[in-house]
């Protein structure tokens, strides 16, 4: 499939863009219709589908081994809470979409990152639990972390264990039921489906 493989690293030239099409981990600059490295891995040039009307070859960027997804703002993320304080609460980032990471990378969830609305009344204790599972969406965060934001009705907790152990049963946007004692908690619920 890929003939040639060189190490590559972000922003090194890969070739023309009248020679090649940017497959993943490329990009073309439109200044001087050049593609580019945008990650650290190895440069393949894939041929073309003898049907494509595009006879291009794509030259594309692999990460090194099998380096796992590499989270990016906009992505959904599944996280699970590691720590809960009053204005964040930090998470380890476990999925990204359907794929696993194989790297550790932490999150954080400021209060106002937590829900759309009535922002000013979020209780980061009452929204998230050490051990919940969330689902998130990555925005830009710095050097030490990811920024998560459950700001949406489909994002949030989408499981949780009560203290009996059980796992428990989302009943409304902002409690779980334990099945067993049937003990209600507060949480950010992930609105499931339609």
């Amino acid at each position: 499939m890929g003939e040639d493989s060189e190490w590559v690293t972000p922003g090194e030239v890969l070739g023309k863009a009248s020679k090649f099409k940017a497959g993943r981990g490329a990009y073309v600059s439109p200044d001087n219709l050049t593609v580019y490295a945008s990650l650290t891995g190895l440069r393949r040039i894939l041929s073309p589908r003898p049907d494509s009307p595009d006879q291009r070859p794509t030259v594309e960027v692999t990460g090194h081994k099998a380096h796992g997804a590499i989270p990016e703002p906009g992505s959904i993320v599944i996280a699970r809470v590691t720590k809960v304080m009053a204005r964040m609460a930090s998470a380890d980032i476990m999925c990204l979409g359907t794929k696993s990471v194989r790297e550790k990378f932490t999150g954080i969830i400021r209060l106002q990152d937590v829900r759309a609305t009535e922002i000013d009344k979020v209780d980061m204790h009452m929204s998230f639990h050490p051990g919940d599972i969330v689902r998130a969406v990555l925005s830009l965060g710095d050097a030490r972390a990811y920024y998560l934001s459950t700001a949406k009705n489909e994002l949030g907790v989408i499981s949780a264990q009560s203290a009996a152990g059980a796992t428990m049963v989302p009943i409304s946007w902002t409690e779980m039921q334990c099945p067993l004692t049937g003990q209600i908690e507060h949480r950010k619920v992930a609105k499931v489906g339609g």
